[in-house]
């Protein structure tokens, strides 16, 4: 048999040093974290923001946070769960659902921040890009200021993830960014088409699959949208839904907790075993001597009465 060589000896092994938890769960890119945490010094310590957009399949959630050394702080979050308060009760994960979710998140934030009145954003979007410009004047604050957070989330052109990025921005957020990854953008020509970003922002889209839908497969255009007809929503009326809501968004973005009809706190501490004093230990202990007292004679002669009938 030839000289085989060992590539790895125990050496090598004896070295082996694991990765981040959540890089082994596949959950955290740290290449991409170590860059949008990383502040100049120059900056004094100032927090370095970011716009962090996460979908699930029933929701979407976007929070403003910032990165300390004990860990991730969130100035302000927003879920699409809070959209039916404002009008929009159907399709909370597609993309016009983000871009309402990522508007109520930096309204919120602004009016955290005392900074709603001074930059308003973009009340009647028309599709265009229209970047957060500072106010003029030597005294007036700068704009908000953060970076867009996707996390494992694949970039290609009309995510939903640019969506929630076009409302917070919209929403009066300075967040840099370009036009060439919204819905729209030609990468030939490399120009925007802004009608077609104007139709995602007001559900066009949705209402324009609905109408070929119900023209082609009519059956399954109702079990598709079930919950839309049972509603009396048609795809007449998508755009002044979505209107209404912005303009409800922009008139209380606070958040409201939901109402509870059961108090689970009180349900769990029902059954939560407490830990007993010693005083009570001792008295518990006393009283279990006691009851076995009072039933020892009782059993004694039971015990007597099976001793004789078996003789």
């Amino acid at each position: 048999m030839p000289f085989v060589k060992k590539i790895k000896s125990g050496a090598y092994f004896s070295r082996f040093q694991v990765k981040y938890r959540r890089r082994r769960e596949g959950k955290t890119d740290y290449y991409a974290r170590k860059r949008l945490i990383s502040q100049a010094k120059n900056k004094y310590n100032a927090p370095k923001y970011r716009l962090v957009v996460r979908f699930t399949n029933k929701q979407i959630i976007v929070q403003i946070v910032y990165a300390r050394l004990q860990g991730d702080f969130v100035l302000t979050a927003a879920s699409s769960k809070e959209l039916p308060r404002y009008g929009i009760n159907h399709g909370l994960t597609n993309w016009t659902a983000a871009y309402a979710t990522g508007l109520l998140c930096a309204r919120r934030a602004l009016t955290k921040l005392g900074l709603a009145d001074k930059y308003e954003g973009v009340s009647d979007p028309d599709g265009t890009i229209q970047m957060t410009e500072t106010i003029e004047g030597e005294d007036s604050p700068r704009p908000f200021k953060c970076y867009l957070d996707v996390g494992l989330k694949r970039t290609s052109t009309g995510s939903r993830v640019f969506g929630a990025l076009k409302g917070a921005s919209d929403g009066g957020l300075y967040i840099p960014h370009s036009e060439k990854r919204f819905p729209g953008f030609d990468p030939e020509s490399k120009e925007l088409d802004a009608e077609v970003l104007k139709k995602y922002i007001f559900g066009g889209h949705v209402a324009e699959y609905m109408e070929s839908l119900e023209e082609e497969d009519d059956e399954r255009f109702k079990k598709q949208f079930s919950t839309y007809l049972a509603d009396g929503v048609g795809s007449e009326d998508m755009e002044e839904i979505y209107q209404n809501a912005y303009a409800a968004i922009r008139e209380d973005p606070t958040f409201k907790p939901s109402d509870k009809t059961t108090d689970w706190k009180a349900e769990s501490l029902k059954y939560k075993s407490r830990k007993l004093t010693l005083e009570q230990r001792r008295e518990r202990i006393q009283a279990k001597i006691e009851a076995f007292q009072a039933n020892g004679g009782a059993a004694a002669e039971a015990e007597e009465g099976e001793d004789e009938d078996e003789e």
